[in-house]
C-alpha cells in the first residue's frame, strides 16, 4: 500500500475508475471569464472518459470547449473520519458527431436539474489521481479500517 506524505493511501488508476463509476455526482472545475469556477454535475463513465450532459447554451458548455478542466468526486464519513477523493484532469470537448451522440444517449446519465439536456461534454481523463483516508482502530491494532466499494 502506497501512502502520500500526509499518510493518505494513494489509489491506483483502476481504483479511481471504480470509484468514479460508482458515484453519480461530481464537480467540474473550469475557467469562466478568466476566473476559476466549480459546478456540480451528474455524469457517467464511457470507458475512461467522463461524460456530462448539459444544455447547448449553458455556461458550462461554452466554457469547456477545448479547455483543460479538472473533475472531482468524493465521499466522506464525518463520524468515522474516513473517506476518499478522486481527481481527473484532461481536455474537454463538445460532442458533435451524431453517431457518438446517439451512443452517449444510451448511457445511464440522467440530469437532476430541469430543462433540456441535449449537449454532451466528454472529458478525457489524462491524469487520474486519488487518495483515501482510513483510521486506526481504537484498540491500537495495526490493521487499518478500509471503506469498501
Amino acid at each position: 500500500m502506497q501512502l502520500d506524505s500526509s499518510g493518505l493511501r494513494v489509489l491506483n488508476r483502476e481504483e479511481c475508475l471504480r470509484l468514479l463509476s460508482a458515484t453519480p455526482i461530481g464537480r467540474i472545475v473550469f475557467t469562466d471569464r478568466a476566473l476559476p469556477a466549480v459546478q456540480p454535475v451528474t455524469f457517467a463513465l464511457d470507458g475512461e472518459n467522463i461524460v456530462i450532459r448539459t444544455g447547448v447554451g449553458s455556461k458550462l458548455a461554452a466554457a469547456t470547449r477545448h479547455a483543460v478542466v479538472a473533475f472531482e468526486v468524493d465521499e466522506f464519513d464525518t463520524v468515522l473520519r474516513t473517506g476518499w477523493s478522486v481527481t481527473a484532469v484532461g481536455k474537454a470537448r463538445a460532442v458533435q458527431d451524431p453517431v457518438e451522440m446517439a451512443r452517449l444517449a444510451e448511457l445511464p446519465l440522467t440530469a437532476w436539474a430541469p430543462g433540456s439536456r441535449d449537449h454532451y461534454i466528454v472529458v478525457e481523463a489524462e491524469q487520474l489521481t486519488g487518495r483515501m483516508i482510513t483510521r486506526e482502530p481504537a484498540n491500537g491494532a495495526s490493521s487499518r479500517l478500509r471503506q469498501e466499494w
